[in-house]
């Protein structure tokens, strides 16, 4: 199907021609989807400008209205799923089906904090010295600046616009730059289900650091939520002190997919096909690590090399596509270096290993059988590649499973739900799968430990990182 792209910043409630342009490619063809526009100093301003002007007439909206106004953009995003997959898949690679199962999950974000806009919980008590009330209210913090990655292009998006619009914030949204059309139509959406001029705007700065430095630095934005590499989260966290501003980061993985020796073995294929090749494994919560029991693991390399050597590689946009090309020729490269540093190092592989050839950005499910001081498993491998490492006692399992300064997901797999909790419990993760390949949901508090982040996304958490609370002491 044909589709009508938004190519424009969106300032103040207007469509506005930037400064400059950028190409953006389909990485399956090496073409041309469209040149967008970007942003001056000038533009980047007005954008503050004009979140911030639009800050007290939206903070002070009912929470209903906001409501109603999240869940008619559900509702849109849903009817226009298809649409919005095929302009996924074109500008990120991934496969039709993957796009398609990421822009219902990004649309449940809307809905979920249309219902937490109205849930926002106070206080209201006796002091303990009985001299006066205690009351605690919420109030929305401000002018939010909110910075999504490439590879969820929508769910990373509706994932902070969601609870910040329902918290009463305003919004500046900066997109990466591989993939700006699917924020583009996510921010169209939002004006046609009627969010007032000003409350959301787009910008896609021409020097992206120096512009992001400039609003941190600007006293009129008022916090910070990030999704991207922990090298850059780094970076903006050490801005971000400057004017102590909030600051939200959901920053890398390298998730351990942890299989004990009483584990279902086709069960923890099946799971691991879903939490490593989801997205082509181009996620923070794909498994990275996998820490297989020594008796089981020539069963479990053998299946999950079988699994992965069905995986039809193709454009994702062709018929029966099950894993497309990476976002650019730039990460399947540095995909491919990793491979290569490991198999020089001493992995034995299994399967996969060598760059296609061709225009696309293309790399092949891999399958590598490393010793524990391999230095792959020091890296997040945002590609199809699945290094397997034995352990011989559930001690191991968990410091092989620590060995990381990354904290966001693990996966354990075990049919002893005791044995298995308490593995899940030694391992130092915001997060933890049981016996399944995948458990994001907007309903859950989302985010990690160590250097994967700062703050919670999703569940009851998520609207709280766009709120400041305010108690007000009563005289009785």
């Amino acid at each position: 199907m044909q589709l009508e792209l938004k190519t424009d910043l969106f300032i103040a409630g207007q469509w506005v021609k930037g400064a400059g342009s950028l190409p953006v490619m389909n990485p399956s063809t090496g073409q041309l989807i469209a040149d967008i526009s970007t942003a001056d100093q000038e533009q980047c301003d007005a954008a503050v400008t004009a979140a911030h002007d639009a800050f007290p007439a939206w903070a002070k909206t009912s929470p209903r209205s906001r409501s109603e106004i999240l869940r008619k953009a559900f509702e849109i995003m849903v009817a226009e799923a298809d649409q919005i997959a095929q302009l996924i898949s074109m500008e990120n690679g991934k496969t039709f089906s993957d796009a398609r199962g990421e822009v219902i999950y990004a649309a449940e974000f809307f809905r979920w904090f249309a219902e937490e806009a109205v849930r926002t919980p106070g206080d209201f008590r006796h002091a303990p010295s009985g001299d006066k009330r205690i009351l605690v209210t919420h109030q929305p913090i401000g002018v939010s600046l909110l910075i999504t990655p490439w590879n969820f292009p929508a769910a990373m998006a509706t994932r902070k616009l969601g609870p910040a619009l329902a918290a009463g914030c305003t919004v500046i949204l900066k997109a990466a730059s591989e993939t700006p059309l699917t924020a583009l139509w996510i921010v169209d959406i939002l004006q046609r289900a009627g969010v007032p001029a000003g409350v959301v705007n787009f910008i896609m700065p021409e020097k992206t650091g120096a512009m992001v430095s400039r609003m941190m630095h600007d006293p009129r934005v008022r916090n910070l939520s990030f999704t991207g590499s922990t090298e850059v989260g780094r970076i903006l966290l050490k801005e971000s002190a400057d004017l102590v501003l909030r600051t939200s980061l959901e920053l890398g993985g390298n998730a351990p997919f942890v299989v004990l020796e009483d584990a279902d073995i086709d069960e923890a294929v099946k799971g691991a096909m879903i939490a490593k090749m989801r997205n082509g494994g181009a996620a923070c919560t794909a498994a990275n690590r996998f820490i297989v029991a020594e008796s089981v693991a020539a069963e479990f390399t053998a299946k999950l090399t079988q699994s992965m050597a069905d995986l039809k590689m193709a454009d994702g946009l062709s018929e029966g596509a099950q894993l497309g090309a990476s976002v650019s020729r730039k990460e399947r490269d540095k995909i491919a270096e990793l491979v290569s540093a490991s198999v020089a190092a001493g992995a034995e592989l299994k399967l996969g290993g060598v760059v296609p050839e061709g225009d696309g950005a293309f790399y092949p499910a891999t399958v590598l059988a490393v010793k524990s001081d391999n230095p792959i498993l020091d890296h997040e491998v945002f590609g199809p590649v699945a290094p397997i490492v034995t352990f011989s006692s559930d001690e191991e399992a968990i410091a092989l499973a620590n060995a990381t300064e990354y904290g966001l997901i693990a996966y354990v797999y075990s049919q002893d739900l005791k044995r298995s909790i308490r593995v899940a419990e030694a391992i130092e993760a915001g997060m933890v799968a049981i016996n399944r390949g995948v458990i994001s949901d907007p309903a859950a508090p989302f985010g990690g430990v160590k250097q994967s982040g700062l703050g919670r996304e999703g569940g009851f958490a998520g609207i709280h990182e766009f709120l400041e609370t305010k108690y007000i002491g009563v005289e009785i």
